[in-house]
């Protein structure tokens, strides 16, 4: 794990599907400390579910489970459902047979068990990078474009600070005193500076201190 920065983690939602209820327990407790969340479940429908209602950015899957196979499982997310989440399948010695189904699939990596949590880690890190790294060229970007609309240097630093406070819904919230907390700017300017984006339809207040950051409204400046 040299020179990888497992920080980048902290943001990300894991889906691990495993039967083994104490293998799911121990990745879980060990996992937990690095990503933002970790759904562990033991069957694909209790993974479905999760699917269904949370984001999942990686999802790590045994091959042979109770009655069941990840590599089907799959298969039934990419066919079936349009589901294209970055995946990493574990598997023992004895399932090598499947491997050549899990690379027509284009899993990005498997684990042999018993599984290696610096492998599972570093694995991790390397599928989630280029995420980060594209999340950062957009967030440059869209400083930038909405920088050409704004000249004054204090609302610039508004705008930095508020892209960089987007979560994964491009949602901001934060009330004038907070932002006026964080940098040296009167209230005026602040208003003046939020209803110049919002008649750019590029902060869009949903209700009260929340706003929604509009990146397609940036494409008519």
């Amino acid at each position: 794990m040299q020179n990888r920065d497992l920080n980048i983690l902290n943001k990300f939602n894991i889906l691990y599907l495993e039967d083994d209820e104490n293998l799911l327990k121990h990745t879980h407790d060990v996992l937990i400390d690095f990503v933002n969340e970790i759904y562990a479940v033991k069957t694909s429908k209790e993974a479905l579910e999760v699917l269904r209602n949370k984001k999942i950015d990686v999802i790590i899957s045994d091959i042979l489970l109770k009655d069941e196979n990840g590599i089907d499982f799959l298969k039934y997310l990419k066919e079936d459902k349009n589901i294209n989440i970055p995946t990493i399948l574990t598997t023992a010695y004895t399932d090598t047979k499947y491997l050549l189904d899990a690379i027509k699939l284009k899993v990005e990596n498997y684990i042999v068990k018993p599984i290696n949590i610096k492998e599972l880690l570093t694995t991790l890190h390397d599928i989630l990078l280029p995420i980060v790294q594209e999340k950062e060229l957009r967030r440059n970007n869209c400083v930038i474009k909405t920088i050409s609309a704004i000249t004054d240097s204090k609302q610039v630093e508004v705008i930095k600070y508020i892209i960089n406070n987007l979560d994964n819904n491009n949602t901001f919230t934060a009330s004038y005193s907070d932002i006026m907390n964080k940098i040296n700017i009167s209230k005026p300017t602040l208003i003046k500076l939020f209803k110049e984006l919002a008649e750019k339809h590029i902060l869009v207040k949903i209700q009260h201190k929340t706003y929604r950051f509009n990146e397609n409204a940036l494409d008519n400046i």
